[in-house]
């Protein structure tokens, strides 16, 4: 019999959004799994049927020492849900008497809950010990799904600047708790697109939160460190790579871009993440979100598939880390998939097929 012991909570979040209130509910689901609806009113629907049985507590983590990183191992991810039916979304507001989805109520305007299928879990099991092999380590920390919206299409440009604000302010939750329950570095991100791997194309996020800081965002942190300023490459490459700018938040193509048409976004002062941005700023930075999809999906002719990923300071490097939302997509050109081949995966050296301060042109023309 399974005996979680529910809780169903509400909050007002800290923060304010253009002088409106943010609330959260906090509702535990049947397999002990939390949810968390956030929304501009209190959300106060009752729960729907719901269904239970076992979830994933994590894989484990083993290190590869000739790349000095530590890698997931999570087997139980190959049962994941597989790009079910519309009938079938589990991301879809659950419907009196139909089929239980991963949200048991009738509407919601953003939902957050912990991954079904984690790789990462505050109760990870401990790996067995491969003595010389390879170090191994608890998978520890959190896997979150994060739910745009209700509805079954849209994206960062169509939900509208009020959802993205109250995203934003739900990542900024997100980021709080989770650092609080000691993880070291938390990464929002979106994957959109067959040719990014989807198998949900129902609008949504995920969060992880690291137990470790991963060997990029270590990196990343020590240049900050040792002085590299960000703030100052923006400046001095603003007229050749701009796209577009908003409430002290730049969007540019960075002139050591990875991926054809890749964009950053970034305060144009130092900010470790979004948690510290100014009213301004958390404007600037939603609407821009928003705008450089819409310049993809214009420039490209079809929802550009790609990467976002968003690299807030890691635990302790909060001083000089400047945060940046990194988008990378998946095309060349129209109808053209830049394909991470043999000598970028084997070596991380890209080969990248546009200049950068071209793709900053193109996108600031449209």
């Amino acid at each position: 019999m399974n005996r979680t012991r529910v809780s169903d909570h509400q909050t007002i979040l800290r923060h304010k959004i253009a002088g409106r209130d943010v609330h959260r509910r906090t509702f535990t689901k049947r397999d002990g799994r939390d949810l968390f609806l956030y929304g501009y009113t209190p959300h106060k629907l009752s729960p729907l049927g719901q269904d239970s049985g076992e979830v994933a507590k994590g894989g484990e983590l083993r290190y590869h020492p000739l790349r000095a990183e530590w890698n997931l191992y999570a087997p139980h991810r190959q049962n994941r849900t597989f790009k079910p039916s519309a009938a079938d979304d589990p991301l879809a507001p659950s419907v009196d008497g139909g089929a239980a989805t991963e949200i048991p109520f009738t509407d919601f305007e953003l939902a957050i809950f912990e991954n079904k299928f984690t790789s990462l879990h505050a109760q990870a099991p401990t790996p067995p010990d491969m003595e010389a092999l390879a170090d191994t380590a608890r998978a520890q920390g959190r896997c979150d799904v994060v739910v745009y919206s209700p509805e079954a299409t849209g994206n960062l440009s169509t939900i509208g600047q009020d959802k993205r604000r109250l995203l934003i302010a739900a990542w900024n939750d997100r980021y709080e708790n989770l650092f609080q329950a000691g993880c070291q570095f938390v990464m929002p991100f979106e994957n959109r697109g067959d040719a990014v791997g989807v198998t949900l194309h129902h609008p949504h996020g995920q969060i992880y939160a690291f137990p470790f800081i991963p060997a990029v965002q270590k990196k990343a942190a020590k240049a900050f460190n040792a002085g590299y300023n960000l703030a100052r490459v923006m400046d001095d490459a603003w007229v050749d790579y701009g796209v577009a700018e908003a409430g002290g938040m730049r969007a540019f193509c960075p002139p050591f871009a990875r991926f054809p048409y890749e964009v950053w976004i970034a305060p144009r002062a130092q900010k470790a993440g979004p948690w510290a941005f100014n009213e301004d700023e958390l404007d600037g930075f939603a609407h821009l979100l928003g705008d450089i999809t819409r310049r993809y999906d214009s420039f490209f002719g079809c929802e550009t598939p790609y990467m976002l990923s968003l690299h807030a300071a890691p635990v302790g490097y909060e001083k000089t880390f400047h945060f940046t939302a990194q988008f990378y997509p998946l095309l060349r050109a129209p109808n053209r998939i830049k394909y991470l081949a043999s000598v970028e995966q084997a070596t991380g050296v890209f080969t990248v097929d546009v200049m950068p301060e071209h793709a900053a042109n193109v996108l600031k023309s449209l």
